[in-house]
């Protein structure tokens, strides 16, 4: 299937007229910059810039002019203390030369990207890394950032539950039966329309999982083990291969979120399932899904510290998850924001 060719973002906002602050809708064809195309425009424009002998406000301020030319803004007078910085792209910039991402006075936003700009000890930047509030949320490890959204989960008499018997009336046009891919498709691509199953179809191939064991990596390696889930689920839902980027939703490409729940609370992190914003990502046809359209796969299993065995799937849409769901707050960090960024951040 042949892609659309990507619009000139750059030359389109430099002739709208439109400032860094103007609000654009997210999805919008000719102004909103899709994440990964956002990244190769600022590594176009800031790749080997010298930040060298300026002040930390002045390098702040050379950094957000070389922002808006490279992504085709007029360069403000004054940068104004909005959050994010970049309004109308929902983008805030941070220049790292260390691996501990500061973020202050704010939370992390589930509709925010946050370029984050690699720059060397003789103060060059070498690369530009733009991620999304969830994505960045993962890379957390106290748990004071990602535990926003909680639920808590109470199991039925049947092992296998489809809470939601059809999709989001949005989405209802773009879904097939039996939809096959090419063995080229990766699960983390963009949804395209005519290639989703239809969230009974993903309950029906996912429920052959429950019964099924997995080797458990240990006790504190929960991202290892939701990994070894994504591989079977991948497998199941008929792709060729497992990627798995650490983006929400976990398969972009079915607008699937797989949980692994050893216990009965559901982290949720950022993202409220029913919450109507749209998802930053690639359209199905002419929809720009939203996060309630998202199908959440809820797989409950139980461990031995040997193997993990899956004893439950309840699947349904974020528009009907606390219909089925409890929904209580977790805890939300003030103040300042401290997250490691792993080694090899810049190289995924």
């Amino acid at each position: 299937m042949s892609r659309e060719r990507q619009p000139d973002y750059k030359n389109a906002i430099a002739a709208s007229g439109k400032d860094i602050y103007e609000p654009i809708d997210i999805g919008d064809a000719d102004h909103w910059i899709p994440t990964q195309r956002l990244e190769k425009m600022l590594n176009d424009g800031l790749r080997g810039k010298s930040l060298a002998g300026l002040p930390l406000r002045t390098r702040s301020k050379v950094v957000k002019e070389a922002v808006c030319e490279a992504l085709g803004y007029p360069v403000p007078a004054s940068f104004r203390r909005t959050q994010p910085r970049f309004l109308g792209q929902q983008l805030d910039v941070h220049v790292q030369k260390t691996l501990n991402l500061q973020i202050w006075n704010e939370q992390l936003s589930p509709s925010r990207r946050y370029a984050i700009i690699q720059v060397t000890e003789a103060d060059v930047i070498t690369k530009v890394k733009v991620v999304g509030g969830p994505q960045l949320a993962t890379l957390d490890t106290t748990g004071t950032v990602t535990t926003k959204y909680q639920a808590s989960l109470e199991l039925g008499t049947r092992a296998c539950e489809l809470v939601s018997p059809h999709d989001t009336q949005p989405l209802l046009p773009h879904v097939r039966p039996g939809a096959r891919f090419n063995p080229a498709v990766s699960p983390v691509q963009a949804a395209v329309s005519g290639e989703l199953l239809p969230i009974r179809e993903i309950f029906e191939r996912l429920s052959s999982l429950v019964g099924q064991r997995f080797a458990d990596p240990g006790r504190d390696q929960e991202r290892s083990r939701g990994a070894a889930l994504h591989r079977l689920v991948c497998e199941r839902l008929g792709y060729q291969r497992y990627e798995d980027k650490g983006q929400f939703p976990d398969l972009p490409h079915q607008l699937l979120e797989v949980k692994l729940q050893t216990s009965p609370t559901i982290d949720l992190g950022l993202v409220l399932p029913v919450s109507e914003e749209r998802l930053d990502g690639g359209r199905p046809g002419a929809l720009q899904p939203r996060h309630c359209d998202t199908r959440y796969a809820v797989f409950c299993a139980e461990t031995n510290g040997v193997q993990v065995t899956l004893t439950h799937l309840l699947v349904t849409t974020g528009a009907d998850f606390f219909q089925r769901f409890r929904r209580f707050e977790g805890r939300v960090a003030n103040g300042k924001i401290q997250i490691p960024l792993p080694r090899d951040f810049f190289d995924r």
